[in-house]
């Protein structure tokens, strides 16, 4: 590319993109110019919230490859539902090697795909077209984890040895839509939906800045699942008449919490400890994102709820329900801690901003398809540990056919 500014097209327009247009704000070479979704109330919609934001004049568009045919439109960010990924993919590298449109880049959210399969399909499809990618993982571009990594490693890890253990926790009480309690929709349960985070967190911790990823790589992995809150009977019930009927956990349950172990083994012969945590049955102000890093004579500590801003409404303040003060908020009365700038705090300002610069030339990516890939990997051989109720050395066996049963809809907590 030798354009000074990129012209964005979403592929989705749910929470997650909305999310991705705060974070534009703050992304000065770049336009978000279409939007296309299968509800088109919905893309207007977003497309609406765009211009709202003045991150660019985007309009709603009545299919993928009529974004990619598009010359304003240069590169696309994938913010769909886990089991269109697949298809959405299809579409755009049909209408690019087709000769309908060019791109200079796509950008695909977390996970790359349900499954080991389904992620080697998406990859292959996209470096049939030549295209440069990226793959979205927001909370390794936290500010925090970004400024706490390069300094603990230029300053305690250069004087005493890297360090040994890495921990992050995402936490929340569940997600938004529907789709993503179902198994076979989304994958899995929470692992598939939010360890994609912490299980490339911890791996980013305790690798070196300006050393490549393979320098530190999963050598065996122990996992546990279990449905602690949701498959409840009156849980269950609250469930389906928040969800509708289709997400019944009385009869196909997914996991609402998920822990894992992984023992790396690094190019210069040290070992180091992953361990990750993911809930959907976590009750306090809202989602909580925390992270460690543990060295010889060091360490990093990192919570989105410990905020610089607390709210206190007393009993007598009953307005409505919302997400004002931080996602996924689970009260509006009492000390609340408020995330000013969640955009922000999270990384999606810190991620768009370097994609967007990578798809014009001006930089490397730090995060590829590639590594979307073997995120999924590890998220696999998680799942084959907590149904084997053992600890599996990296990669297992059968990893590239294997689905979880949390996906086949045949688990059972």
């Amino acid at each position: 590319m030798t354009a000074s500014r990129l012209g964005i097209g979403f592929v989705g327009s749910g929470f997650n993109a909305k999310f991705h247009l705060q974070g534009f704000q703050a992304v000065r070479d770049a336009d978000v110019l279409g939007v296309w979704s299968p509800n088109a109330k919905h893309a207007e919609e977003t497309a609406a919230l765009a211009r709202k934001l003045d991150v660019g004049e985007a309009k709603p568009y009545t299919s993928t490859a009529a974004m990619v045919a598009d010359p304003a439109i240069q590169a696309l960010w994938l913010c769909g539902p886990n089991f269109a990924r697949i298809e959405n993919v299809e579409e755009i590298v049909h209408a690019v090697t087709s000769g309908k449109g060019t791109l200079a880049g796509v950008a695909c959210e977390k996970p790359l795909a349900r499954n080991v399969a389904e992620a080697k399909r998406v990859l292959e499809l996209v470096k049939q077209t030549g295209v440069k990618h990226g793959y979205l993982e927001n909370q390794v571009f936290a500010p925090q984890v970004e400024w706490g990594r390069a300094i603990l490693w230029a300053r305690g890890a250069a004087l005493t040895g890297p360090p040994y253990l890495a921990r992050a926790a995402e936490e929340h009480s569940g997600p938004h839509m529907p789709w993503f309690w179902r198994g076979d929709l989304q994958g899995g349960g929470v692992l598939n939906d939010m360890m994609c985070h912490s299980a490339l967190v911890v791996r980013h911790l305790l690798t070196k800045p300006g050393a490549p990823r393979s320098s530190l790589t999963p050598a065996r992995i122990t996992a546990h699942i279990a449905s602690l809150k949701w498959s409840r009977p009156e849980y269950a019930k609250r469930l389906a008449q928040q969800m509708g009927k289709e997400v019944d956990y009385t009869k196909r349950p997914a996991e609402d919490f998920a822990s894992l172990m992984i023992e790396f083994a690094a190019a210069d012969g040290h070992r180091a400890l992953g361990e990750a945590t993911t809930s959907w049955s976590y009750v306090g102000a809202g989602l909580r994102l925390s992270a460690e890093l543990l060295g010889p004579e060091y360490s990093l500590s990192w919570n989105t709820l410990d905020t610089g801003l607390k709210l206190f409404f007393s009993r007598e303040v009953q307005g409505k329900t919302g997400e004002d003060l931080v996602e996924k908020q689970n009260a509006e009365m009492g000390l609340m801690p408020v995330v000013a700038n969640e955009a922000a705090a999270y990384g999606y300002e810190a991620e768009d901003r370097h994609f967007v610069r990578v798809f014009l030339g001006k930089e490397q990516p730090k995060l590829t398809f590639d590594d979307g890939l073997d995120v999924v990997r590890v998220l696999m051989t998680a799942y084959q540990s907590a149904e084997q109720g053992c600890t599996l050395d990296f990669p297992p066996k059968g990893l590239d056919d294997f689905v979880p049963a949390v996906a086949k809809g045949t688990w059972r907590p």
